[in-house]
């Protein structure tokens, strides 16, 4: 079997993405799971995750080494939160915000085998609420669908140490659908040039139109 470290904790098999599984034989989305010398691996689909389409789509920045910690917004049911958790391991933590109570019930079940991931039910908009629980992160991940994406990202910035990176998947339709997602692009980009260096940007085609997904470092 044929495997290619791409990023810490990223792997490639047979043309395939995959993480490490920290909770051996478990899976979340019905992913495939593949054995090698004693490691086993999760298959990762790009069409359910943006990271894994940016990775796919030749993303070159991604820093999330062991360990680190990551505010996560908008986790849904936890598919890209849990590969997240895979790669930065057991001595990690993803604090997964998310607001809607029936996703939540369905991270929670993955939470109980995976103890780096915590949930917490929150609109993302609430700093404030989950501020002391998260402290300050490395890394801040962001795939929430809503109109004020970038105020969203600014809010939570405070949260993220100087020099911490950004990965965030811009929704120009549900930022403002009668306008051409370039533009709508263009002003979430300035709206945050005051907090970020932008370091990459990528279009998520085929696996998701009209989303670009950037690499921001915190000033």
């Amino acid at each position: 079997m044929k495997i290619k470290r791409l990023f810490d904790g990223v792997f490639r098999i047979e043309g395939r993405l995959a993480t490490v599984n920290l909770a051996k034989n478990a899976k979340v989305y019905g992913e495939d799971l593949v054995e090698d010398g004693g490691i086993q691996y999760r298959m990762w689909n790009p069409y359910r995750s943006k990271l894994a389409a940016a990775i796919i789509n030749g993303l070159k920045n991604l820093i999330m080494p062991s360990g680190s910690h990551v505010l996560y917004l908008g986790a849904a049911t936890g598919t890209t939160s849990s590969h997240v958790s895979d790669i930065v391991g057991a001595d990690g933590l993803v604090y997964c915000i998310e607001i809607s109570e029936r996703s939540m019930r369905d991270l929670i079940k993955i939470c109980e085998k995976r103890s780096n991931i915590l949930p917490i039910l929150q609109d993302a908009r609430n700093v404030d609420a989950y501020a002391s629980d998260v402290g300050t992160a490395d890394i801040l991940y962001q795939d929430v669908s809503a109109r004020d994406q970038a105020d969203i990202l600014l809010r939570n910035s405070e949260l993220l140490k100087k020099g911490g990176y950004a990965y965030v998947a811009i929704k120009s339709q549900s930022i403002d659908i009668s306008r051409r997602p370039e533009e709508v692009f263009k002003e979430f980009l300035d709206s945050v040039m005051t907090s970020f260096d932008v370091i990459e940007r990528l279009d998520l085609a085929p696996y998701d139109d009209m989303h670009l997904f950037v690499v921001l470092r915190k000033k």
